[in-house]
């Protein structure tokens, strides 16, 4: 995003923030709604290009956007939601997408403030990085759920024949909402950033560690340790077994890639000897 879309989003958010600390003993309540509310808009506002353009005309007065926001989504979503809705369309974006970017990143948000309230926050951080690892170790799966030439809905159907009654509803709701409106993204991929949004909500840092095998408990404690120690932020460890590997493990943090498995020690070796 452009400074214009990441001032406008910061403001929204503090909004956001507010509306939901208002709800006091039903913040968790208010949250989930906010969150499904923020969706439908989005998902709304995806197949209505003249209504885009219209809540991001920056020439437009404010007050002739929010009316317009009013009008539409006034009877439709809950009060708390109209607010977030208007601080946004009230705000100069850098054009009609971070709008769109901005009010679904939003809804991410508030489904997990949601889980923070009621504790499964670390749950829902651990099923969506599953779902993202399920879905990476079957390219057939992968394929179906991000074939753009199928309906989003057809999509969002095979996913949940996956996740109902399997996951929560906060981790159902994201992951659902994620393939109805995918873009070029894989779906492990999309997955594992809303696992990594998750961890971000305490501050923390994913590791993702492939292994050439499955770690104790003791292991994964002592690992995270370490790593906390390095990046100096605290870190949350998610651990897949990968017998390709043959010894080792590759851990990767963000961009940053460690690799001391033996496969990547061999692959060095054939480098060099060119």
């Amino acid at each position: 995003m452009y400074a214009a879309s990441r001032e406008a989003l910061s403001g929204t958010r503090a909004t956001l923030a507010e509306t939901i600390s208002a709800a006091g003993g039903d913040a968790a309540t208010a949250a989930e709604q906010i969150g499904s509310d923020l969706f439908a808009v989005v998902g709304f506002l995806d197949s209505e290009r003249s209504l885009r353009t219209a809540f991001g005309d920056v020439s437009a007065p404010v007050d002739v956007r929010q009316g317009l926001a009013r009008q539409l989504f006034g009877s439709q979503i809950g009060a708390g939601s109209l607010a977030v809705v208007l601080e946004a369309v009230g705000r100069d974006w850098s054009n009609n997408s971070d709008l769109l970017s901005g009010l679904e990143l939003l809804g991410r948000e508030s489904y997990l403030k949601s889980a923070s309230e009621t504790g499964a926050l670390d749950t829902v951080e651990e099923e969506l990085f599953l779902l993202g690892r399920t879905v990476a170790a079957n390219p057939n799966l992968e394929v179906a759920l991000g074939d753009k030439s199928r309906a989003a809905k057809a999509r969002q159907e095979l996913l949940a024949s996956l996740t109902t009654g399997k996951v929560s509803s906060v981790t159902e709701a994201l992951a659902l909402q994620a393939i109805g409106r995918l873009s070029d993204e894989k779906p492990a991929d999309v997955f594992d950033a809303l696992s990594n949004l998750a961890a971000g909500q305490r501050d923390r840092l994913v590791a993702k560690v492939r292994a050439s095998v499955d770690l104790t408990g003791s292991q994964v404690e002592a690992l995270t340790a370490t790593l906390t120690r390095i990046y100096n932020q605290p870190i949350v460890t998610h651990v897949v077994v990968d017998e390709d590997l043959l010894s080792g493990m590759v851990i990767k943090i963000g961009d940053e890639v460690i690799d001391g498995s033996g496969a990547g020690r061999l692959a060095t070796i054939r480098k060099s000897l060119g």
